[in-house]
């Protein structure tokens, strides 16, 4: 069992893509990133859906993040395709960037080194972007989900404890 196991973290999933908007492709990372999430006992409190475009992305972004304690996971948009502009909408957004768990979602797969996606804080809120695939969005947000309790709770109570054990 997690040592944060016990400790419910509210979640907003954000799936960027024109293909998931017009109905012509599934949304499987974001059922995915549900099921990874609901697994490990925190509360999915919003799906959403937005077009690839940076503008449409902040947007987005902001609106969710508004008055809200938890984490946003976007899935989409990270990689060289002219319409993924996931990280530059996500940017726009940000109070401060978290390099190093962008780092480290990019390291869980060799093709984590096409990933431009970023994290960060907005507010009470952590934004982790993830690839667009059900698979890379998975190993991408396990790569850091031991210490998003942690992090989240720094958001409002600077005064949480520092970790003792990894």
């Amino acid at each position: 069992m997690h040592q944060d196991a016990e400790i419910s973290i509210l979640v907003k999933i954000l799936t960027v893509s024109d293909g998931v908007i017009a109905g012509t492709r599934e949304n499987l990372s974001g059922a995915a990133l549900e099921e990874l999430i609901t697994r490990r006992g925190w509360q999915v409190v919003e799906k959403l859906v937005v077009q690839d475009g940076a503008e449409e992305v902040a947007q987005k972004l902001m609106a969710a993040s508004d008055d809200f304690h938890g984490m946003i996971v976007t899935t989409g948009g990270t990689g060289f395709g002219p319409r993924d502009q996931t990280p530059e909408g996500t940017k726009m957004v940000l109070d401060r960037e978290a390099p190093g768990l962008a780092e480290a979602m990019r390291l869980v797969n060799p093709l984590g080194r096409l990933s431009r996606g970023i994290a960060g804080t907005r507010g009470q809120t952590l934004i982790l972007n993830t690839p667009g695939s059900a698979k890379g969005s998975i190993e991408c947000l396990e790569a850091v989900i031991d210490v998003v309790p942690h992090a989240v709770r720094l958001l409002v109570d600077n005064a949480d404890p520092h970790p003792t054990s990894s």
